[in-house]
């Protein structure tokens, strides 16, 4: 529960990620922390505790569990779990995404932007 609470600052998704982890899945996070996850690629999973305290006794069995991004789920035996996600960041991470990409997707309205500026107020 509250998983991330105390790591907000970007050191604890960079330390997840050296580590290979990609998602984590709780049934709840520390707000910063889940922001901060998808700002460096890994996809934090909120589902009920009784889904958690499920899948984590299924992990013991060593068997693959697989995520889903794209069908917002998590697929383990013949079970499935859903997983709400907002669709700007689903599209960060299926597009591998990190602010400077999302920035340097909108390199033309910055150049339209400046361009009107210096016509407007030549003197900036």
């Amino acid at each position: 529960k509250n998983f991330g609470c105390g790591s907000s600052r970007e050191h604890a998704p960079w330390a997840l990620s050296d580590f290979g982890i990609k998602s984590v899945i709780s049934s709840s996070f520390a707000d910063i922390f889940y922001n901060n996850c998808f700002k460096n690629g890994i996809l934090p999973i909120i589902i009920n505790e009784e889904s958690v305290l499920e899948l984590s006794a299924y992990s013991k069995r060593q068997e693959e569990i697989e995520i889903n991004l794209e069908n917002q789920e998590i697929l383990y035996g013949n079970k499935k779990i859903k997983f709400q996600l907002e669709n700007e960041k689903k599209k960060r991470l299926l597009e591998g995404l990190d602010n400077i990409g999302i920035s340097m997707k909108k390199t033309s309205s910055i150049d339209d932007y400046e361009e009107k500026l210096k016509k407007d107020k030549p003197w900036i």
